[in-house]
């Protein structure tokens, strides 16, 4: 096997750049010879294999809910938005005692739920 590579090694060095070039290409594996190189049932190989793509899947789905989600929401601005087009007066103190009530149910209901035994 020595003897070989040194004798292709002395060949490819006499040879032209374009033939050097030709030569790179002929010395590339092929996917039958990468193929047969690697064996499936190897478990080290396997687990590596599969923790090279979790990351790379994890990594594309960050990208993509970085891509998803507005940089900046300000939330008022947002609900004065919608209190313009809906022609909501936010300064009535029906609203406020309306929003507060909303507010006192959900937080009860949350708290209930959380407190709930778990069967």
């Amino acid at each position: 096997m020595k003897k070989s590579e040194t004798t292709s090694a002395a060949t490819s060095s006499n040879n032209t750049p374009a033939s050097g070039a030709a030569a790179a290409t002929e010395n590339e594996p092929t996917k039958e010879e990468l193929e047969a190189e690697f064996d499936p049932n190897d478990k080290e190989l396997c687990s590596a294999a599969l923790k090279i793509q979790a990351t790379f899947r994890g990594h594309l789905t960050r990208k993509l809910v970085a891509k998803d989600t507005p940089e900046d929401v300000d939330i008022q601005e947002i609900t004065k938005k919608v209190a313009e087009e809906l022609d909501i007066d936010l300064s009535d103190p029906e609203l406020n005692k309306a929003a507060t009530k909303i507010q006192a149910s959900f937080r009860g209901h949350k708290t209930r739920k959380e407190t709930q035994p778990i069967e």
